[in-house]
């Protein structure tokens, strides 16, 4: 592949918060804040706390989850009285750190997130993003205190919902398991190693490092699977199967379990070789997933570094 230049990578966003009970990043924003980090030499970086009311009441969210409410179409489109709280901070923040699209946008904006499955470090990107991949790959080979995998969204720049894609380029960094409410030592030292590589990244970019192209593997999604369900109440009949529950990431084959019902049965899967993730996933209750599945893929990106004058 063809090596690609960037323009330099200067103004970078931390954001913590856009689920309130989501407490690595709560925290990450609130001491990087503490310490006025607004500057690491080629990098000036703000740091957002991006849904305070729902901080404040360690609650996911007020009224509507703010990270679906950044597709194109929610925010431009009118404001009300009836406009949900997420709603009309979405397009605060999008004034703030984009506007999404444009020249104006942070260059790079990193969302934290934890979730409640055993998940490790995942990064989570839009399409091929090739300055977020290389990020990914850069803090694989660095870490060495947990996992590191990438979860590559499929959908369109306008179609786009979370907050990291209001960046230029964006990379949510997914950390678990943690309980919601909760701050881990472990797990917020991961947050803090992977924001730091990034960092350490940006500056090695500015400075006109070049970064070598190659292979890495990702997780693309397919689809999500409810739990069995009672056809008349609705309610949830079964657990996550104990040989699932903790084994994000591990290959699904035809016929392994993955549910328990209450009533002693087993449910297996059946289709193809899938990888499950955010297994038994505290908020995703609501939205009826039990876990996603995915593909592994393997993605082939060029080498990168900044543009020269």
């Amino acid at each position: 592949m063809e090596h690609v230049s960037f323009l330099p990578l200067s103004r970078f966003a931390v954001c913590g918060g856009t689920h309130g009970n989501e407490m690595s990043g709560v925290y990450m924003v609130r001491e990087m804040q503490r310490q006025k980090a607004d500057r690491t030499g080629s990098v000036s970086v703000t740091s957002v706390l991006s849904n305070p009311p729902a901080v404040d009441a360690c609650r996911r969210y007020m009224e509507t989850d703010l990270n679906r409410c950044f597709t194109d179409a929610l925010l431009s489109g009118p404001t009300t009285d009836d406009t949900p709280y997420e709603l009309r901070r979405a397009r605060e923040l999008n004034a703030q750190l984009g506007p999404k699209g444009s020249r104006e946008a942070v260059d790079l904006l990193c969302d934290i997130h934890n979730t409640t499955a055993n998940m490790a470090v995942c990064l989570i990107f839009y399409s091929f993003d090739w300055i977020a991949i290389h990020i990914y790959k850069y803090i694989q080979s660095k870490m060495t205190s947990a996992p590191v995998r990438a979860l590559c969204l499929n959908e369109p720049p306008s179609e786009a919902y979370s907050l990291e894609s209001v960046g230029k380029h964006g990379i949510a960094i997914e950390v678990g398991p943690q309980p919601t409410g909760v701050v881990r030592g472990d797990i917020f030292n991961m947050v803090k190693e992977a924001v730091d590589l990034t960092i350490e990244w940006l500056q090695k970019f500015n400075s006109g490092s070049t970064f070598e192209g190659g292979e890495v593997e990702a997780y693309t999604p397919v689809g999500s699977v409810d739990y069995p369900r009672d056809p008349t109440t609705g309610e949830i009949t079964a657990a996550i199967h104990p040989q699932l529950q903790d084994n994000d990431f591990k290959v699904l084959r035809p016929g392994d379990p993955v549910f328990q019902l209450f009533s002693g049965e087993t449910v297996k899967h059946e289709g193809d070789d899938l990888y499950p993730l955010f297994v038994n996933e505290c908020a995703y209750y609501e939205k009826k997933v039990a876990f996603k599945l995915t593909k592994k893929i393997t993605v082939t990106l060029p080498s990168v570094g900044v543009k020269k004058d």
